[in-house]
């Protein structure tokens, strides 16, 4: 192989990984903001588990993540506004990137 075909397998290589953590990060961002919004509807343990897996899986809906924004602001029912969860999604997405850093 040349140079040049290890600089592209490299690249083609990162690009995947980066890919892979994106939708880690993206998945962890949604089951702790699932979390979050259990425990503003006074859910705890498995049920609050429980819906935040349903969070996760409302992601795949469409693309973006307005998918996950709806789906939290109707189950929450007036205790948090759209501008709040995607306010609340910045802030998580931070913490999952770091606790996905920290696991690796």
């Amino acid at each position: 192989m040349s140079t040049f075909d290890d600089r592209e397998n490299a690249f083609e290589s990162k690009y995947a990984h980066d890919a892979d953590m994106q939708f880690r990060a993206e998945a962890r961002r949604n089951k702790l903001l699932g979390l979050w919004a259990a425990g503003l509807m006074g859910q705890t343990g498995d049920a609050a588990a429980a819906y935040a897996l349903e969070v996760v899986n409302a992601d795949f809906e469409e693309a973006g993540h307005e998918d996950v924004v709806r789906k939290v602001v109707a189950d929450l029912a007036g205790k948090a506004s759209a501008d709040v969860v995607r306010d609340k999604m910045v802030e998580l997405m931070k913490v999952a990137k770091s606790q996905l850093i920290n696991e690796f």
